[in-house]
C-alpha cells in the first residue's frame, strides 16, 4: 500500500523543480521514520503522512487544493485503509507547514508531530540552503542582494503573499526560526545541528562577500532570538 501511494505521489511531484519534488519527499519520509523509531510511533502512518504532506501544497497546487486536500483524498480513496486512518492522515496533513504554524495551527498526534519536524528539518541545514536556492532560482530570485533586507515577523497572510526576496532573506524570515518550532526530542536534536550549519554558512558567506553590515545584522538577529527564547516559559 505504501509503495502504491509513493507511485501516485511521484506522478504529481516527480517533475517539480522548486525543491518540493520526490527527493524532498523521500528525505522527509526517511527522516520521519528515523524519528518514529526513536519515539516509538506507528511507522506506517508516519510514512503515509510523509508521502502525502506536499501533494496539495498551496505553492504547487493552489489555495483551493490546499484547503480541500483534493490530491491526498484521491490517493487515499484508492487504498485499502479504514476511514478512521484516512481521517487521521488527512487531519495530520492539515496541520503540517510553516504557514499553518503562523496561523496557530499545530500538529496534535505523535505521527503528525514527527512528520512536521522532519519536514521542517529538511528545510534547514545544508540541504535547506540548497532547497531554498532551488526554489528561488525557479522563481527568478537572487541568492543575495546586500540592499534587500528581510521582512521579519510576518503574519501568515503576509508570508503566503510575499513574492520577492532572496535566498538570504528567506533564511532570516523562515529557516532560522524553524529550530524553535520542533515538537519532538528527535526533531529538536536534529534541528539544532542543522541550524548551526546555516549560521556558520552565513558568517562565512558575509565574510567572503565583504559585507560587514550583514555580519552585524546576523549577530544582532541571533542575539535578539536568544533573548526571546529566554522569555518563553518552559512547558
Amino acid at each position: 500500500m505504501i509503495e502504491e501511494i509513493r507511485k501516485q505521489v511521484c506522478k504529481l511531484l516527480d517533475k517539480d523543480n522548486s525543491g518540493h519534488g520526490m527527493e524532498h519527499v523521500h528525505r522527509v519520509m526517511n527522516l520521519a521514520l528515523k524519528f518514529a523509531e526513536m519515539e516509538n510511533v506507528n511507522q506506517d502512518i508516519v510514512a503515509i503522512i510523509a508521502l502525502l504532506h506536499d501533494v496539495d501544497d498551496y505553492k504547487l497546487f493552489g489555495i483551493e487544493s490546499a484547503e480541500t486536500l483534493t490530491n491526498a483524498k484521491n490517493i487515499l480513496e484508492q487504498c485499502s485503509i479504514s476511514d478512521d486512518k484516512k481521517n487521521e492522515i488527512l487531519n495530520a496533513i492539515k496541520t503540517i507547514g510553516y504557514s499553518k504554524r503562523l496561523k496557530g495551527i499545530h500538529p496534535v498526534t505523535p505521527e503528525a508531530k514527527i512528520v512536521s519536524d522532519a519536514d521542517m528539518c529538511d528545510a534547514i541545514g545544508a540541504t535547506g540552503i540548497l532547497r531554498s536556492f532551488q526554489y528561488n532560482l525557479a522563481h527568478n530570485h537572487l541568492f543575495f542582494d546586500k540592499y534587500i533586507y528581510p521582512t521579519l515577523h510576518m503574519s501568515a497572510n503576509d508570508y503566503v503573499a510575499k513574492k520577492d526576496g532572496t535566498v538570504v532573506t528567506h533564511m532570516f524570515e523562515k529557516l532560522l526560526n524553524l529550530k524553535n518550532l520542533m515538537l519532538t526530542n528527535s526533531g529538536k536534536k536534529e534541528a539544532i545541528e542543522r541550524h548551526n550549519i546555516m549560521v556558520s554558512f552565513l558568517y562565512h558567506f558575509f565574510e567572503e562577500e565583504n559585507v560587514p553590515e550583514w555580519k552585524n545584522y546576523l549577530e544582532n538577529y541571533l542575539r535578539r532570538e536568544a533573548n526571546n527564547c529566554k522569555t518563553i516559559p518552559i512547558k
